[in-house]
């Protein structure tokens, strides 16, 4: 087998970014200003004059749910289908998650942590989501006590799924200092926003850091596998056996949690590798 390895090629990212403070910090000011969003309001913020109004006026429109599984549907037709919008708000996430683990106690009961567990699986599920879709992303946190040794309190993280931090490009801490928004940069993969750096937090200073063409350029959809084709690949893989490992693998390939957050074209790929097996090719 011959190696594999190419010098990597730098592209044009979409933004994808988590905010998380206390409230009245800035996080919904600045999302609200983003072009043409999609947003998916937990709390109720929108229905206030002043974020209504900055949403109608930058074109976007909102879906107020707190309910997991319509969010996750949500974020799947936005994926897969034509649309005016170019970035995606949820605010905050810590509700749906919370209410997301409340409907897996139910299932799972709460022994053992059995039901974070699941609420989790699925929290991955629709991160990988968020990641791969060709709109810019910003999730909104609650804040939460972080504790050091001896149960010190040593600052603040977010309230959601523990991993959440790790899959942004960007993690923002917002604050408010006198009359004015702050924001600590916590993790980041773009140059432009140093680690640890203390900035005034506003949509125009992340535009004029990030780059507008980013944010503004033209989105292209992605199918999504669909239900025959998962009903199809699944059977194909009972039928012949494939091992645990093997169908791990190519998850992993494409960067997915299970068959449902696989492209049209990536799966159709299996299936076919599969079928050519009953031809013995």
């Amino acid at each position: 087998m011959s190696l594999k390895f190419k010098k990597p090629e730098p592209k044009q990212q979409r933004l994808k970014a988590m905010f998380y403070g206390e409230m009245g910090t800035g996080k919904s000011t600045c999302a609200c200003q983003f072009p043409l969003t999609a947003y998916i309001d937990t709390e109720d913020t929108t229905s206030k004059k002043k974020y209504a109004n900055m949403i109608i006026e930058n074109g976007g429109a909102v879906l107020a749910t707190g309910d997991f599984d319509e969010i996750l549907s949500q974020v799947k037709e936005l994926m897969s289908t034509n649309h005016e919008f170019k970035t995606l708000v949820i605010d905050s996430l810590t509700i749906p998650y919370e209410n997301l683990q409340s409907e897996c106690e139910k299932v799972t009961g709460s022994e053992f942590g059995r039901h974070v567990t699941a609420a989790n699986k699925k929290m991955k599920l629709l991160v990988n989501l968020l990641l791969k879709m060709d709109l810019n992303v910003i999730v909104c946190c609650q804040a939460k006590k972080e504790y050091g040794s001896n149960m010190s309190v040593i600052g603040q993280t977010y309230s959601c799924y523990n991993r959440l931090g790790y899959m942004f490009d960007l993690v923002f801490e917002t604050q408010i200092r006198g009359d004015k928004f702050f924001a600590v940069t916590k993790k980041s993969r773009i140059d432009e926003f140093p680690m640890n750096e203390s900035f005034v937090f506003s949509y125009d200073e992340v535009i004029k850091r990030y780059g507008s063409e980013s944010i503004e350029k033209k989105v292209i959809p992605q199918e999504l596998a669909d239900a025959k084709q998962v009903e199809e690949a699944e059977r194909l893989i009972d039928l012949f056996k494939i091992s645990e490992e093997t169908y791990s693998k190519w998850l992993e390939k494409h960067n997915a949690e299970s068959f449902q957050e696989l492209s049209k074209e990536a799966i159709q790929k299996i299936i076919d590798h599969l079928k050519s097996k009953i031809k013995g090719d």
